[in-house]
């Protein structure tokens, strides 16, 4: 039985040069940027067990549409909605508001509107065109240091030497490197599970990783395997000094409980 499917619309309209907007004035490298960013506009930042996403593009005067599962279009629909009630996209995975800043740029530069909208009775539009101001508030990043566990699928480049990490948490994460740091690395860790040190940048508010600027460290061999034992000889040494108060009472005080 063939899972019940809904369309997502991207309505363009405007003006190219001279021209009314039209898939024949509609330029190929914005048919591609808007589809480098339907995965994540529909999706967030799940992406790996995501439903079937088929396109096609019509006149009247560029419109974009996205057929996929049901489930898909009405989750989609929702997201709609709170962004015209907030009129923010502060509260969306990086990616979806990723994808709704690029449309709002690309209105401010070309004097485009987009209206996008959903295939349901109860369809909610959101319009976005130069007067309108969907954008998160401003990212501040700051230098961090992150560990990713996971199996490494390719490692390399000849001339932006990177790792390839599948995490189970992350997917995958890219992290920049050198050609002399991948030939200190020992043995051949290629589909091997490690730990990866790594330097970026964060934002202090969200907590996002700036995916883009991710760079190698040092590699770490880890179990992941749940060890009783080695917990166990970890609590006995952290409590081998002496505790200069009693435990329990110390507890009861910082939780309002003293006498």
């Amino acid at each position: 039985m063939l899972e019940k499917t809904g369309q997502i619309e991207i309505h363009i309209s405007g003006r190219q040069g001279a021209f009314a907007l039209s898939p024949a004035t509609y330029d190929v490298k914005h048919v591609l940027a808007t589809l480098q960013h339907v995965e994540g506009l529909l999706f967030g930042s799940s992406k790996r067990e995501r439903p079937l996403v088929s396109y096609e593009i019509k006149d009247g005067s560029v419109r974009h549409l996205l057929t996929t599962a049901l489930q898909t279009v009405i989750g989609f629909n929702a997201i709609l909605q709170v962004v015209q009630t907030q009129g923010d996209l502060d509260f969306l995975q990086p990616d979806t508001a990723k994808a709704i800043e690029y449309f709002q740029a690309e209105a401010r530069q070309h004097d485009f509107q987009f209206e996008i909208k959903t295939s349901l009775a109860d369809a909610s539009t959101l319009v976005i065109d130069a007067t309108t101001h969907y954008e998160r508030t401003a990212v501040t990043w700051v230098d961090a240091e992150f560990y990713f566990y996971g199996r490494i699928t390719d490692m390399g480049g000849s001339t932006r030497p990177n790792i390839h990490l599948q995490t189970a948490e992350a997917g995958t994460v890219v992290l920049q490197t050198t050609k002399e740091e991948l030939k200190r690395i020992e043995g051949n860790p290629l589909y091997r599970d490690y730990g990866v040190r790594a330097t970026g940048q964060q934002d202090l508010r969200t907590g996002e990783v700036n995916r883009n600027n991710l760079h190698f460290i040092e590699m770490i061999d880890y179990e992941s395997r749940y060890d009783e034992q080695y917990l166990a000889a970890l609590r006995r040494k952290a409590t081998k000094n002496d505790w200069p108060l009693d435990a329990d009472a110390w507890l009861r005080e910082l939780r309002g409980y003293a006498e």
